[in-house]
């Protein structure tokens, strides 16, 4: 017997991820949503072409070529995490959160914060980038497999002996 779909996620399938931001961005109703929309605002505007995703049980995403960045809504902050943060340049330091990581970094944004935009626009930018020479280097790497083509077997002489004393690599390979 089928499972039935709940009504709530019925409406979750039926309805677009931007649709889902602006009813967060409603839902918050205080300075979260304010801000949760500022940079939604400025990730646009920064770059057009991003594709805003509703992913993780309700956490806001902005992707271009792979993941940009994620829009967080806690109690005392709004937490903008960038994916690969810790390989851009932030020479302006909005990165203030998650900076022992490896590989991404975040900004943590608190009711009163004031926020340098233009210096956010050119990380969202600079994320962008970083992004899509990732795609085309990958693109470059990978090598289209040649139909018919096989790899050469190993050479008797290139196997090391496996147990004590020299033994022969032909009859060890006939003992596998």
């Amino acid at each position: 017997m089928k499972k039935s779909k709940s009504a709530a996620t019925k409406a979750k399938e039926s309805t677009s991820a931007p649709r889902l931001i602006d009813a967060r961005i409603k839902e918050l109703n205080d300075w979260r949503g304010e801000t949760l929309a500022r940079v939604r605002s400025l990730i646009r505007e920064a770059c057009p072409e991003m594709v805003e995703a509703w992913k993780w049980r309700g956490v806001p995403v902005w992707e271009h070529a792979g993941i940009i960045c994620t829009g967080e809504t806690y109690k005392a902050v709004v937490k903008l995490t960038f994916a690969r943060g810790a390989s851009l340049k932030d020479s302006s330091r909005l990165f203030n959160s998650s900076l022992e990581g490896k590989v991404r970094r975040a900004i943590d944004i608190h009711e009163g914060d004031k926020l340098d935009e233009k210096a956010l626009k050119a990380l969202i930018r600079a994320a962008v980038a970083l992004n899509t020479s990732k795609a085309k280097r990958w693109r470059r790497r990978i090598k289209p497999v040649v139909p018919g083509a096989r790899a050469k077997p190993a050479s008797p002489e290139s196997i090391t002996t496996i147990g004590e004393g020299s033994e022969n690599p032909k009859r060890l390979l006939q003992r596998l």
